[in-house]
């Protein structure tokens, strides 16, 4: 069956960096869309970043600049990679595969 697991969530303080990882298992993950979305406190889940099985990425303007969506098809895994973290990313940040499955999210908590 199809299995989305994140890692590398916690707290950082502002300006910091951290890197998402999501192990994906189920499906071949080569050939799907793979996506970051988060949804913080009382707001809609968003997308974040969005790379194809072309590996061409997709980003939302709020994070532009800061984050880079990657992926490694031989160890089906997709990363986030986020710099200049500021208050504002403080959310659950979920993995999602175009597949339509999700992963159960990541905690990440940008404060001083």
């Amino acid at each position: 069956q199809v299995q989305l697991v994140e890692s590398g969530g916690g707290l950082v303080q502002p300006g910091g960096s951290l890197r998402l990882s999501c192990a994906a298992s189920g499906f071949t993950f080569s050939r799907h869309a793979m996506s970051w979305h988060r949804q913080a406190p009382g707001k809609e889940r968003e997308l974040v970043a969005v790379i194809y099985s072309s590996g061409f990425t997709n980003y939302a303007d709020s994070v532009k600049g800061r984050f880079t969506i990657s992926r490694d098809n031989a160890k089906n895994t997709v990363y986030l990679q986020m710099n200049d973290l500021k208050p504002d990313d403080s959310a659950v940040y979920y993995c999602y595969c175009s597949i339509n499955y999700w992963g159960k999210g990541t905690l990440v908590t940008v404060s001083s």
